[in-house]
């Protein structure tokens, strides 16, 4: 599939990503190296930006880890008005922000230190509960049972934070617990997020 050259997001089907500068994004590429290419695309053409689907992004990031695309957030930091704001999933958008200065947050504890957490029981660890209670279009509302969080760098700024979490009724039905193994794929993918988050997100 190829995208419209005139700016205009074109609907793509589950799974599949648009072809930059001659880079189809098909499964079989590494996703780090793929994100990297339409980073660098768009950086040499400002037009590429309206034509990245952050949504279709997180599906992908779904499928490479291994759950659900609901269970993958991409958050934006907004230095103006010291919050982070929900990029994805769509229906989190309009909910709210968390300020960075929250003590609640895991997501504003990772952008303020700047380090990636493995939380393998999320729902006995504090956090804030006001975003869990939405819930994602297509999927039950289960609660968070684990959780990987990680900076989103630029350089060495934080531009944002991910998160991919596996929900349940329990810890034990939520699958298995996080590790190395997935920490190291999210890490390769923050410094590609980064270059796409400084052109994509604006400050909100």
């Amino acid at each position: 599939m190829e995208v419209a050259t005139d700016g205009t997001r074109l609907a793509l089907p589950p799974g599949s990503l648009p072809v930059f500068n001659g880079y189809p994004m098909t499964t079989t590429y590494n996703l780090a190296s793929e994100l990297e290419r339409i980073a660098t695309a768009i950086e040499s053409d400002a037009t590429a930006t309206a034509q990245i689907s952050l949504s279709s992004i997180a599906e992908r990031i779904a499928k490479n880890l291994g759950v659900k695309t609901g269970e993958v957030a991409l958050m934006g930091v907004s230095n103006r008005w010291r919050h982070l704001h929900f990029l994805v999933p769509e229906s989190l958008k309009q909910v709210g922000f968390i300020p960075l200065s929250s003590n609640s947050s895991i997501a504003a504890r990772t952008a303020r230190e700047s380090r990636p957490d493995i939380i393998n029981n999320f729902a006995s660890v504090r956090h804030a509960t006001v975003f869990e209670g939405v819930k994602i279009s297509g999927e039950s509302s289960e609660l968070i049972q684990k959780m990987i969080s990680a900076p989103i760098l630029s350089g060495d700024k934080v531009v944002g934070v991910i998160q991919v979490s596996r929900k349940g009724a329990s810890a034990s039905t939520a699958g298995p617990d996080f590790g190395a193994d997935e920490l190291g794929k999210i890490l390769a993918l923050c410094k590609p997020l980064g270059k796409l988050l400084q052109r994509i997100s604006r400050e909100e």
